[in-house]
């Protein structure tokens, strides 16, 4: 695993297969972007989205790391994501960290504060949204953009595989909530966000939500101190192995945004 570490590795029991943990401070060598990619349950799916995302890192012009965060997986993800990272021959270095407080806000928050690469940010495993995006996001970061997210309902976007009725129906919704909050932005939901490093901090440090809320909150800091974020249009993939339950999490998600609406200014 690329972990710099001061301690001897130790080996731990996850999904009933043993993993290598490293006991104290771990610090992770420099690089110019971390992708984060947050994990449930991942293990069927987790090998071919680190083989795609290393394939295509490995053909950039920056350097690059992949650090997937398990959060509270109850299957063999951890070991999956640690055998792999194991591997001699990875072109670009993967890490395993854990996340036990359960939720993809705190995964990725967890992710993303753990690392100090000039450029950080994340997707969802399913790779919904198309690796090449990372090319104009790297440039538009590099042109001076404190964020750069995908957006399903930009101009010029478009559905690869549309997703289920009940969750377009749900989305829209959501949107309507969330537009007078987050305002110009058209989709604060799409599982593809990418920043500069100090800009994130700063919103970051003001961030409480850890679930649903967790990307409106964390844009809406993020245009609370004038950064320039930047929405590009993508084409979708609705991954058909998605987690996201459309009552039950349907229902957790509007909670959480009221919840946030009536927390802030």
């Amino acid at each position: 695993m690329d972990l710099l570490h001061s301690h001897t590795a130790q080996a731990v029991r996850i999904g009933g297969q043993q993993v290598h943990r490293h006991p104290g401070l771990l610090r992770r060598s420099a690089v110019d972007l971390e992708v984060i990619i947050p994990a449930f349950n991942e293990a069927g799916r987790i090998p071919h989205t680190l083989q795609q995302t290393v394939d295509f890192l490995a053909k950039q012009s920056w350097s690059s790391r992949i650090v997937v965060v398990d959060n509270g997986s109850v299957d063999d993800t951890g070991y999956v994501v640690d055998r792999i990272s194991r591997e001699r021959g990875n072109s670009v270095p993967i890490a395993l960290i854990g996340c036990s407080r359960r939720g993809k806000g705190a995964a990725v928050r967890r992710g993303l504060l753990s690392g100090t690469s000039k450029y950080t940010g994340f997707f969802d495993a399913d790779l919904a949204t198309p690796l090449e995006t990372l090319i104009p996001t790297m440039e538009h970061l590099g042109q001076g953009a404190a964020a750069v997210i995908a957006s399903r309902h930009a101009p010029g976007s478009t559905f690869v595989q549309p997703q289920q009725l009940g969750r377009r129906i749900g989305g829209t919704a959501f949107r309507v909530l969330t537009k007078s909050k987050v305002k110009g932005i058209r989709d604060t939901q799409c599982g593809f966000k990418f920043f500069e490093r100090d800009a994130l901090t700063a919103a970051m440090v003001q961030c409480r939500s850890i679930g649903f809320a967790f990307d409106v909150e964390l844009l809406l800091r993020l245009q609370q101190e004038d950064a320039r974020i930047v929405e590009l249009p993508v084409a979708w993939t609705d991954g058909a192995a998605s987690t996201f339950r459309p009552l039950q999490d349907g229902f957790a998600s509007f909670a959480s945004v009221l919840q946030l609406q009536w927390a802030m200014p």
